[in-house]
């Protein structure tokens, strides 16, 4: 496999663990409402929510480390995520500062501070990897007869056990030039203030299409370089208490995608609807007002940004740059909220109470102007550079009447149909929003019937790579498809 090709698994499997955050964000954030002055020193109720929450998020290496390894396997097993649990407590404890001061024989005080903070995200990653792919090398392997219960599945968290002994012989001596080197990364961007907010969140768009924004966004948001954005943000009081939260700071890789994501695409949608040719706005608005609504609600932008990204690449340009100085924008004013999910609405409205949140209203002011722009700065363009947004295509390109059936089932026969059925797909797999699929012959792809299928786009990464946006119906189509048994006729299936 390429490696682009491998880091799209990689950051495939980093929404894993991720997915986990929405539940600390609801958990604290209803705690947080219940007792907004004592953080849970006024409520049992809310000291048990605001405890609940944070028993996620102090514990994120961990989610990382089994959350990896089980993304990716190469087919989802439990044994790999145990694999991957296995091999992290052989790393962490072989790596505790009292533990390297015994194998090495020296002083608890000489010891590099770099091994108190051995329980971190980026171990936890590599130690995911490592462990899915012993998993996918021996989960079938067959021992002699006399250690056959040992064979296959059994054999993999014996064998990760001793592979940690290995990593960890390794990060013995090579960790604090890691550790070091990943703060001083962390230090210098942190030592941009707002101007560093921005310029992450211009590359987090950038890198949407390749599906490579996760792998950067695990180092802003979390123990990676030392930020931490959102486990220091979602801590409230805590967080404080420990000088890893601070006012008006804490949070500041998060805020300024409020107003993009609440305001500003809905701005741009509006501007390609009317921008749209007269016979094609009724279809164009059915696609606008749904992607819009999305990312003002829950703050899925994918759905939207695909349907103008590849068709007319100068807007989505102008959608990194927006952002990149939204971001920057609240950044340098200290308007701070954050988010366990995504920057819609839903979150905003549970980080309201949390102690870091810092007037977070001025972002609704702030999102309301941003509308304003991406509405005239769209529309605008559209027009002048005569760009081929949605309804804007040339007759012969106006994608026919979708013939996608409304039973899951059958949609995903379409689908499999349209991709060249079983025989064609190596790998299916899917995240948030899009199908990640490995194929034999990328040539014999109906990408035409795909989209018609209501796919907002389809990407094509390496040689046999492809991505196709479905927006949330992406983890259900893929579990659908790989349910449909190989033997299925599909010749029947109109697509």
């Amino acid at each position: 496999m390429n490696i682009l090709g491998y880091l799209q698994r990689v950051g495939r499997a980093l929404m894993v663990p991720v997915a986990t955050l929405p539940a600390a964000a609801i958990l604290m954030g209803i705690g947080y409402w219940i007792d907004p002055v004592a953080w849970g020193g006024d409520s049992a109720l809310a000291a048990f929510l605001i405890k609940s929450g944070a028993a996620i998020i102090d514990n994120m290496s961990w989610l990382f480390a089994v959350g990896v390894a089980y993304g990716l396997s190469k087919d989802k097993d439990g044994a790999a995520a145990l694999a991957g649990l296995v091999m992290m407590y052989v790393v962490t404890t072989l790596l505790s500062p009292g533990a390297v001061a015994q194998i090495q024989a020296i002083a608890a005080s000489e010891v590099p501070a770099a091994f108190g903070k051995i329980q971190n995200q980026f171990v936890g990653i590599i130690v995911g990897i490592i462990s899915a792919e012993i998993y996918n090398r021996f989960s079938q392997v067959e021992l002699h007869k006399a250690l056959s219960f040992f064979s296959g599945k059994r054999l993999v968290p014996i064998l990760t056990s001793f592979a940690g002994i290995l990593l960890a012989f390794v990060l013995m001596y090579i960790w604090p030039s890691i550790y070091n080197g990943l703060v001083h990364f962390g230090e210098s961007i942190q030592g941009l203030g707002a101007t560093g907010a921005g310029i992450y969140a211009f590359f987090n768009r950038l890198l949407i299409p390749v599906g490579l924004h996760h792998a950067l966004n695990s180092v802003f948001w979390f123990d990676v370089a030392g930020i931490n954005d959102i486990p220091n943000f979602l801590g409230g009081a805590k967080s404080i208490a420990e000088g890893v939260g601070i006012p008006g700071v804490t949070g500041m890789y998060q805020a300024g995608f409020f107003p993009i994501m609440m305001f500003g695409l809905p701005g741009a949608a509006l501007a390609i609807y009317h921008t749209a040719k007269p016979e094609n706005k009724e279809k164009v608005a059915s696609i606008m007002i749904a992607a819009g609504f999305a990312s003002f609600f829950t703050g899925v932008t994918e759905p939207l940004e695909f349907a103008f990204m590849f068709v007319a690449p100068p807007l989505y340009v102008i959608h990194a740059l927006l952002t990149g100085i939204s971001v920057y924008i609240a950044a340098s004013m200290h308007w701070i909220a954050g988010f366990g999910f995504s920057a819609g609405l839903v979150d905003l409205v549970l980080s309201t109470r949390n102690p870091l949140a810092v007037n977070w209203y001025m972002l609704i002011l702030q999102g309301i102007v941003f509308f304003g722009l991406y509405y005239t700065i769209f529309r605008a363009v559209i027009i002048k550079f005569n760009l081929k947004s949605p309804g804007r295509e040339e007759a012969e390109a106006v994608v026919v009447e979708s013939v996608a059936s409304t039973d899951r089932t059958e949609l995903a026969k379409q689908y499999l149909k349209a991709l060249g059925g079983h025989d064609n797909l190596e790998v299916i797999d899917a995240c948030i929003t899009r199908l990640r699929l490995t194929l034999k012959d990328r040539s014999i792809v109906n990408e035409a019937a795909i989209k018609n299928l209501g796919a907002a786009g389809v990407i094509k990464l390496g040689d046999n790579n492809l991505q196709v946006i479905l927006g949330p119906l992406a983890e259900i189509m893929a579990g659908e498809m790989k349910n449909i048994p190989a033997s299925v006729d599909l010749t029947e299936v109109k697509i």
